[in-house]
């Protein structure tokens, strides 16, 4: 006789007891799925049919898109059109350095919309740059990695994408554009922070500001800015849908950094094909097998279990919205962003939305939440990446990201408990 408690437990349990021994999470979460879909005794062949309706939406094509134009903005001269522009407007500032970092993270992560790529391809040049100029390698390092998540929270963003895709009501074009006020509240936030540590500690300032270097500056990068424009402006108005305006904006990437720039070679492009097509096999098959895993989370109730625990524990709002901030921060510590999207999104959601909380602010609230968690040990793949670029070791990494942890945190608390920092923009522009 099956039981369903045990089924739970089958499927808890051998999903975690395959990461803690290094199962890849997807394969973890398929592996999983099958296990206790036998003891279920169901037909294994609705795990493969599960699969493909999870990947088999028009919406998610946009995926693929946004990755190969964050790719070809990387590779094609973006980058350094970003730095220049940043130095131009805040480079004059003690610690310019470290504001250029963060406001070019907000540039570049606008185009790119993921951490990783913001890092990889800023930290490569601003890193070396900083401890040229005697600032301490960690701290170099720590303010490129906590700045690079303002670029999943500024649009556009394929995690964005992914979270529509599983709340189902969701707008992408509220989603972005509810993603601008907590992506520059971070930026000011981090800013503030590095200007403390930049007088404390008498880290340099660069040249005197200067409007014509500005000017030029701003005229030479606004090419690749415009690709944000493109998709922003065009999901937004109407114009576009999230997919064919990542299409544009795919052409539009590829126009700027072959024959604006001129950075962009034939070989190039290749090598953006590869990393994107290795992205992306990464991103779909952690999507079809969490819409195995996510359809078996329903069929034994665990959404409804876990929303009767915590509203049988309290039903204070604030609360509860404690709770899952600890449960999302804990998961993103140890699982891939797309994959604890794809998990957490149907169990969480209807807990949300039952508190008053718009699905379009908790897609912010998880965003945030997973982000800090990309920049977290043990799992956070920006972390290591950090670590790569700065030689640095990841323990002595997260003991000094201490202080932006709790920078982080900060604005965590303000985008959860004060909605019109997430709302406003959506609700002025796009309003229901």
């Amino acid at each position: 006789m099956v039981n369903e408690s045990v089924a739970i437990a089958i499927l808890l349990i051998s999903f975690f007891g395959f990461i803690v021994f290094r199962m890849p999470v997807a394969y973890a979460i398929g592996v999983s799925s099958v296990i206790t879909m036998a003891y279920l005794k169901l037909p294994l062949m609705q795990i493969v049919q599960l699969m493909v309706k999870g990947v088999f939406s028009f919406s998610l094509m946009a995926v693929p898109f946004f990755i190969i134009a964050g790719e070809i903005m990387g590779k094609g001269g973006i980058s350094d059109k970003l730095i220049e522009l940043s130095d131009a407007l805040v480079g004059w500032i003690r610690g310019g350095l470290a504001m250029v970092n963060i406001v070019a993270s907000m540039f570049f992560g606008g185009i790119s919309g993921s951490s990783a790529a913001d890092t990889a391809s800023l930290g490569t040049i601003l890193i070396p740059m900083m401890k040229d100029q005697g600032y301490d390698a960690d701290f170099s390092t720590d303010v490129t990695m906590a700045s690079s998540v303002q670029g999943i929270l500024i649009p556009p963003s394929h995690n964005m994408v992914i979270y529509a895709t599983v709340a189902g009501t969701v707008s992408i074009g509220r989603l972005f554009l509810a993603g601008f006020g907590p992506g520059i509240i971070l930026g000011v936030a981090l800013m503030i922070y590095s200007y403390y540590v930049s007088v404390k500690k008498n880290y340099p300032k660069g040249a005197p500001f200067s409007f014509k270097v500005l000017w030029k500056a701003a005229t030479s990068a606004v090419w690749g800015m415009f690709t944000v424009m493109i998709v922003v402006v065009g999901v937004v108005i109407g114009i576009f849908t999230a997919t064919e305006s990542a299409a544009i904006a795919v052409v539009w990437a590829l126009f700027v950094s072959a024959f604006v720039y001129k950075k962009l070679t034939l070989k190039d492009f290749w090598q953006v094909l590869e990393n994107a097509l290795n992205t992306l096999a990464i991103v779909l098959i952690l999507i079809a097998t969490s819409s195995a895993f996510g359809w078996l989370l329903t069929y034994l109730k665990v959404p409804a279990i876990i929303s009767n625990v915590i509203l049988g524990f309290t039903t204070n709002k604030y609360l509860i919205l404690v709770m899952m901030n600890i449960l999302m921060l804990i998961f993103g510590t140890m699982m891939d962003m797309s994959c604890i999207i794809l998990v957490l999104t149907p169990i969480l959601l209807p807990i949300a939305t039952s508190i008053g909380i718009d699905p379009v602010h908790f897609g912010v609230i998880m965003i945030v939440n997973l982000g800090i968690g990309l920049i977290t040990p043990p799992v956070g793949s920006t972390l290591f990446i950090g670590a790569a670029i700065s030689k640095i070791p990841i323990e002595k990494l997260s003991k000094s990201m201490l202080p932006f942890y709790a920078v982080m945190l900060i604005v965590l608390i303000l985008v959860t408990y004060v909605p019109a920092f997430v709302m406003f923009l959506p609700n002025l522009i796009m309003p229901v």
